[in-house]
């Protein structure tokens, strides 16, 4: 490896195949627009991509490329696009579900791994997850090996993995349960007799996707003797603080999702502690991260080192705010750049007491949905609302563990790796700059981000939303 691929970020990236699994989610998207603006000399990157929906994979390529996020990119770099390559699979089939013959190319092109892919769904069935986010982690590492040019597997797990812990440092945690065996159970048991011991199995952690991820955490270790591996823990993912645009999101999870409930008027009253500090981390520190530290691993050889690095990408209460504070700010940045399909004046009552929430969602969400439906039937519109707080209700049972509890999450390590980049990669890479944007302006940026980049609407049709807010 030459002295510019030691010190120099990009020059690490140079030249080289990578192959990412997840590559149309929230952090795929944005990893593969980093590499391709930040990494220019990149040979070309492999996305493993499920045909779905009458879809084709380069059908949903082509989609992904025209969301908006690509626009800097469309305009300063056209034809760095032609480096990407989809490749059919599916991570929750066996092998991948690779063709023999694409995943021999793989084997032999590439040379860095990026496995960000998994279930996010905290209610997902036991047997779902383990296929989704265990057993792909498995099967990603047995094609690794038959790589002779890797030189880096980066796993992207979740700060949350270690949530029956409220201190997370950035270490590997022991685990209780066999993954390799785990793996054997879901393949043979029936989904029925699953469903019913899922809660003895998953023990002390929250729900299915922790429990799945940290076992899958452990398989990488498991296989990081003979493969460069690194485990990157980000805590709640949010919309992009800086680049390549401020407030980009694709999806309602975190508090921009509560926001945009609370603003419509859909989401009344939560289940949450009002006074806890959640850890939240902008999506664009976290891909700054995971080329970082897969770069700080890349270039010693597992001959050299042998050990699995682990990361915390977390903020550490670094100006971290309660939930109170957050949605208060929140709902200040609302009534001057409002929603435009508003049906209730914005506002959420944080309820700690589950008793209390419970009567305040039935008086506030579920009676006014129904009174509603019921003008919807009679003048022949498709009753919707009821259906609508159906999920709400649901979406706030599956967050509630993490709306009353709070982590602290080390994250020194990764600092460390930050604080001490060449004047040359904090350019591209540094975070300091994104560290001094206020709460206000952040939570400011995310409305208008969800706005123009989720909801799809016009920034100049602002003055007729404040008139119907208003109203």
């Amino acid at each position: 490896m030459t002295n510019d691929a030691n010190t120099f970020i990009p020059a690490f990236y140079s030249h080289r195949s990578i192959f990412i699994t997840g590559g149309t989610g929230f952090l795929g998207k944005c990893l593969c627009e980093k590499l391709l603006r930040s990494c220019p000399d990149i040979k070309e990157i492999f996305l493993l991509i499920r045909p779905k929906k009458g879809l084709t994979i380069n059908d949903r390529l082509k989609t992904m490329l025209n969301n908006k996020l690509f626009d800097t990119l469309r305009n300063e770099q056209p034809c760095s696009f032609d480096k990407l390559t989809p490749i059919s699979g599916d991570v929750s089939a066996k092998d991948l579900g690779l063709l023999p013959n694409d995943r021999q190319l793989l084997i032999k092109k590439v040379s860095i791994i990026f496995h960000v892919a998994a279930t996010v769904r905290f209610d997902e069935s036991l047997r779902d997850a383990i296929f989704t986010n265990l057993r792909s982690t498995r099967d990603v590492c047995i094609m690794a090996q038959s790589m002779k040019n890797i030189v880096g597997l980066l796993y992207v797990s979740s700060t949350y993995t270690q949530s029956d812990k409220f201190e997370v440092d950035e270490v590997l945690y022991p685990t209780e349960v066999d993954w390799r065996q785990t793996i054997k159970i879901a393949e043979s048991v029936d989904e029925n007799i699953l469903k019913i011991f899922t809660a003895k199995y998953i023990g002390t952690l929250a729900n299915t996707y922790v429990f799945t991820k940290k076992l899958a955490e452990k398989a990488i270790s498991d296989h990081s003797k003979s493969l460069p591996c690194v485990i990157l823990r980000p805590s709640i993912v949010i919309s992009s603080v800086e680049e390549p645009v401020q407030g980009w999101i694709d999806n309602f999870n975190g508090p921009i999702g509560m926001l945009l409930g609370g603003g419509t008027g859909l989401l009344r009253v939560i289940y949450a502690d009002s006074s806890i500090i959640s850890d939240y981390i902008p999506v664009d520190l976290v891909i700054k991260a995971m080329l970082i530290v897969l770069w700080k691993r890349g270039i010693q050889s597992i001959s050299e080192d042998n050990s699995l690095h682990i990361y915390n990408s977390s903020v550490n209460n670094h100006k971290s705010v309660s939930l109170e504070e957050m949605i208060h700010t929140g709902f200040r940045a609302l009534c001057d750049i409002p929603l435009e399909h508003t049906i209730w004046k914005p506002n959420t009552i944080i309820a700690k007491n589950r008793l209390l929430y419970y009567v305040l969602t039935l008086i506030l969400q579920v009676l006014p949905a129904l009174f509603i439906d019921a003008i919807l039937k009679i003048i022949g519109v498709r009753p919707m609302l009821l259906r609508l707080q159906q999920k709400v209700y649901v979406a706030n049972n599956a967050l509630s563990f993490f709306l009353v509890n709070s982590w602290n999450f080390n994250n020194s390590k990764l600092l460390s790796i930050f604080e001490n980049l060449s004047a040359d990669n904090d350019k591209e890479f540094g975070y300091k700059s994104s560290l001094n944007v206020t709460i206000e302006q952040f939570m400011r940026n995310g409305i208008i981000g969800s706005k123009i980049y989720l909801l799809n609407e016009d920034m100049s049709r602002l003055e007729q939303a404040r008139r119907h807010n208003k109203r």
